[in-house]
């Protein structure tokens, strides 16, 4: 055997694998259209995938690798990199908001609005996530900015105006994270290194409607074995994606209800519809010969068929609201004879405006010897020609931390659009700040500030580079996620400092001072004055013998009287040995005269109140004269208290 080349930089490999077989395409860019080289196709000898997702990892890889030695023999050439297309069943797509608060008013520049959208894409996954996706790593397939406000007024563009908040609101679409992976898995399975990956729906719709005529309202509907994927474009861009569950295979079903045969066979029939004038032979699993003509076939397939239009045309108006201004019809199910008329009656359309794609591959794609009008190879073709028009360079390859990147590549790709399609988050980029922690101290709001986080590691092919950097094939990018900031925290005794002496409450309890304080708490303080700290003794008196007596001087003032001494403090003196006399819930409380002679406050009077302060379960109301009043209340002579449960 003959030594095969190398897969040059330009030479295009695309794979599609769907639910009944694997369809390859070899092809080069040559000016704008992708010239395709060969093409093969083989089936699965069993089902190894199931609504258009890999079931049998092993299986795919084996049937991938046969067609690619297939193609290698026939070309010379060794195939290593491939392009390949996620099944749209799994799409699942999620509104998020996001808002950025400024430091202070500022011309909104390129990396904020990077950093803006990043956060809602995140933010739409965390709401995936808590809506079901627990636990399932999601990969971003690509987002829509719905709206941009700034200082809470709309823009549809952020970039130099001025501002403080600014907000972002998208539609995000996602992939769950065993769909990408066992897409990989098999194709590492077969010896390929996928290079670029995109989307079915996206990749149909580049083949069958190229850019240039998507300033029209249309719809390109992908029918297949076990799904029907569909896009939608307007404006000239792509505005939406969904997929029916009905599709080619509930057409087989029935044909294999209706005439006692296997799935194979039922297959063999429905190719058969349309395309002969001569009754189909076929044999049942009773074993006996039958005939059927394809006018029969039709009228046996009338039920199903009615619902894949049906279900086709609801969920284009679901995206869509109303019916576009045209539908290509691709896949192999779009074959079936009468759907593109139904199709276009339950859309209300005429049925002109209801076509089979592949009148318009010639835009995009052509071949010396190949015949590629056939509708189903809009999703092969369209997989080759998103990864091969516009290629400059090598293959799609970027490696991220040494490994291989996930790609959905549909058009320029930046460094933050990578990090997010493969599974890192807004605050892995940017880091995010301690949470800040809120108290309300005295009836004053106080707010103790969480730590900085630690800024990410951004490079790109070893030099410093921005969210917004546009990354291009071969690049190698490191990136270390930031670190986030200490969340803040505070013990009551942290908070109020050393000098602090009194009575405290937290959430209208007493609790120690070596109490951690949580986010909302209420602090309400009751500063009092410390005692005096102890005197130090007197020196002791020399003994009377030691003492001599001083020499009277020639002349001397007149002593000081000597002073009186101070009798003993009673514990009350008779001066304060009164009484306060308050009202506490109706009845009569008498309670001492302070030492300092300093008033009583209403926390005073929360021990005589009979209510566990440790056990709180509702909220204390206090109340002076019927006026409610605070803790730190003043109280004067036979004021009427009330501290009640509320």
């Amino acid at each position: 055997m003959a030594e095969l080349k190398a897969q040059e930089k330009d030479l295009i490999y695309a794979l599609d694998i769907g639910t009944r077989s694997i369809v390859g395409v070899v092809g080069r860019p040559v000016g704008d259209r992708l010239k395709v080289l060969d093409v093969e196709m083989a089936e699965h000898g069993k089902r190894a995938m199931m609504d258009g997702q890999i079931d049998d990892i092993r299986q795919v890889g084996a049937l991938a690798r046969t067609v690619t030695e297939r193609l290698e023999s026939r070309l010379g050439v060794h195939l290593e990199r491939v392009s390949v297309a996620a099944a749209g069943r799994a799409l699942r797509t999620q509104k998020g908001s996001f808002t950025l608060e400024l430091p202070e008013e500022q011309s909104i520049d390129e990396e904020q609005i990077s950093a803006l959208e990043a956060g809602a894409v995140s933010a739409a996954e965390e709401e995936l996530r808590s809506d079901g996706e627990i636990r399932r790593q999601m990969f971003l397939v690509g987002y829509t900015v719905a709206q941009y406000r700034l200082d809470n007024y709309p823009l549809s563009n952020l970039q130099y105006h001025t501002g403080r908040k600014v907000e972002a609101d998208v539609v995000a679409t996602f992939l769950p994270g065993e769909v990408v992976e066992s897409l990989y898995a098999a194709m590492r399975n077969a010896g390929l290194q996928v290079s670029s990956m995109t989307l079915e729906p996206i990749a149909a719709m580049n083949a069958a409607i190229p850019a240039e005529l998507r300033l029209l309202n249309l719809a390109l509907v992908d029918i297949g074995a076990g799904t029907t994927d569909i896009a939608l474009c307007r404006d000239g861009s792509v505005v939406g994606y969904t997929m029916a569950t009905v599709a080619g295979d509930e057409i087989t079903e029935a044909i294999m209800r209706s005439y006692l045969v296997d799935f194979k066979t039922a297959e063999e029939i429905k190719r058969c519809i349309g395309e002969a004038d001569e009754p189909v032979r076929y044999r049942n699993i009773l074993g006996l010969e039958e005939r059927v003509t394809a006018a029969d076939v039709v009228q046996a397939i009338q039920d199903p068929m009615d619902k894949l239009a049906d279900a086709i045309s609801k969920q284009i108006l679901s995206v869509n609201s109303t019916a576009p201004s045209a539908v290509f019809l691709a896949g192999g199910g779009s074959k079936l004879a009468g759907l593109r008329e139904r199709v276009a009656g339950k859309l209300e359309m005429d049925e002109k405006r209801v076509a089979i794609a592949g009148n318009n591959f010639a835009l995009s794609v052509y071949s010396d010897n190949i015949e590629l009008e056939k509708p189903e190879y809009a999703t092969p073709l369209g997989i080759a020609i998103s990864a091969g028009l516009g290629l400059l360079n090598d293959s799609y390859v970027v490696m991220l931390n040494g490994q291989s990147a996930k790609l959905f590549r549909n058009g320029v790709l930046t460094l933050r659009d990578i990090l997010l399609m493969n599974g890192y988050s807004y605050a892995d980029m940017v880091g995010r700040t301690g949470k800040n922690l809120n108290l309300t101290v005295d009836g004053k709001r106080v707010v103790l500030r969480g730590e900085p986080a630690v800024p990410a590691v951004l490079r790109v092919n070893d030099e410093e580079a921005p969210l917004t950097a546009v990354i291009h094939a071969g690049d190698h990018i490191r990136f270390i996620p930031a670190s986030h900031g200490q969340c803040a925290s505070s013990t009551l005794a942290e908070l109020l400092g050393p000098d602090f002496y009194g009575q405290v409450l937290v959430n209208n309890i007493r609790v120690p001072m070596d109490t951690q304080l949580e986010q909302g708490d209420v602090v309400l303080t009751m500063r009092q004055t410390p005692p005096p700290a102890a005197e130090a003794p007197a020196e002791p008196a020399a003994p009377a013998a030691a003492v001599q007596p001083a020499p009277a001087p020639a002349a001397q003032p007149a002593p000081a009287p000597e002073p009186q001494p101070v009798p003993a403090q009673p514990d009350r003196p008779a001066a304060r040995s009164g009484e306060v006399n308050f009202y506490l819930n109706g009845e009569p409380l008498a309670l001492p005269v302070k030492d300092d002679g300093a008033p009583y406050y209403l926390m005073d009077l929360l021990e005589y109140s009979g209510i566990d302060f440790e056990h709180l379960d509702r909220t204390v109301k206090l109340e002076v004269n019927g006026v409610e009043r605070g803790f730190q209340h003043a109280l004067k002579e036979r004021d009427s208290v009330s501290i009640t449960l509320s």
